[in-house]
């Protein structure tokens, strides 16, 4: 199993370097090839959610279509699918950060009722409370 950070998805979604994006397919490539897993962690989705938003203006909507094809990839390996999942539908039609609903589903993993926030748009959203 290979671990990816995020620069090097970053790089193989976006192909914006050619050098970078050109050794990121290859290993990616190559991991699919020979049948190993690549491991992506919930702090990279949570990067890669904020580098195509800000860096590459990817809309909401092309954002869950990416990573949503990331989480059905049977090469790719996460912490819980299941709760990354979770957490894109409530991105698709909420108004928070993927950060927030991924903070939301770990807190309830965990056996939080909620989480406490000042953020005023979430605190309309069910798990999530006033201070």
């Amino acid at each position: 199993m290979i671990g990816l950070d995020t620069n090097v998805l970053v790089r193989y979604l976006v192909e914006d370097d050619p050098s970078q994006s050109r050794r990121a397919s290859k290993l990616i490539e190559g991991a699919v090839e020979r049948g190993e897993e690549l491991f992506i962690s919930d702090v990279v989705m949570c990067e890669t959610v904020w580098v195509l938003s800000s860096a590459y203006s990817f809309s909401r909507s092309e954002i869950c279509d990416v990573l949503g094809n990331l989480l059905r990839a049977r090469s790719a390996v996460f912490t819980s699918s299941d709760r990354l999942a979770r957490s894109l539908e409530s991105y698709r039609k909420g108004k928070g950060d993927f950060a927030d609903y991924l903070i939301r589903e770990l807190a309830i993993a965990a056996g939080a009722d909620s989480v406490a926030t000042f953020d005023r748009k979430l605190l309309k959203e069910p798990g999530f409370q006033k201070p």
